[in-house]
């Protein structure tokens, strides 16, 4: 099967957690039965605080894809994980959150990933609440990535998730480096 490894990298609170949640239910790599809010959180530090401090990887299958995920931490406290993540990359998910925008953790994120050489796909979350601001997250970052190419998702309701899957596929490059870490 061709793999594509990506990381989803995104300012804290984004949504990356459960973006991670929605593609293990629709590649039904966790049972429903034992999926839970953040499932790839498994440190007891984690689940209470509600972040991510240690990358966790993970094998889903779709499509004929095998597609390895990286979940990194938003918190800049814990960076240096995030830099480990986008080493064992082809590509990257920049999701943004459509109430707050672009953050400072955000430009961090995707210098981080630009450096490492990455495909980036820009996703703006959480479009389904009230006081979202769609329209100016996506000019935020077509200013930002010289792209029109953005996805609209709401990770919670899984809306647009199964469109993201398939430019993840489209987009991503298979592993292209010899001893990669997740070929």
């Amino acid at each position: 099967m061709d793999k594509r490894n990506f990381c989803i990298i995104a300012h804290i609170d984004h949504g990356k957690s459960t973006l991670a949640d929605r593609m293990l239910e629709i590649t039904e790599t966790i049972p429903k039965r034992l999926m839970r809010e953040q499932v790839l959180d498994r440190m007891e530090l984690e689940r209470e605080h509600g972040i991510t401090i240690k990358a966790h990887p993970i094998k889903m299958e779709y499509k004929g894809f095998i597609l390895n995920l990286i979940d990194t931490p938003g918190h800049v406290d814990f960076s240096y994980e995030v830099t480990r993540s986008l080493a064992a990359c082809e590509g990257a998910i920049l999701l943004v959150d459509a109430v707050q925008g672009v953050q400072a953790q955000t430009m961090s994120n995707l210098y981080m990933a630009l450096d490492a050489g990455l495909i980036i796909i820009p996703v703006i979350n959480k479009i389904d609440l009230p006081n979202a601001h769609i329209e100016d997250v996506r000019r935020e970052l077509i200013d930002l990535l010289d792209s029109d190419e953005i996805l609209l998702v709401s990770a919670k309701n899984g809306w647009g998730v199964e469109e993201l899957m398939g430019r993840i596929i489209e987009k991503i490059p298979s592993p292209r480096r010899e001893g990669s870490l997740l070929q």
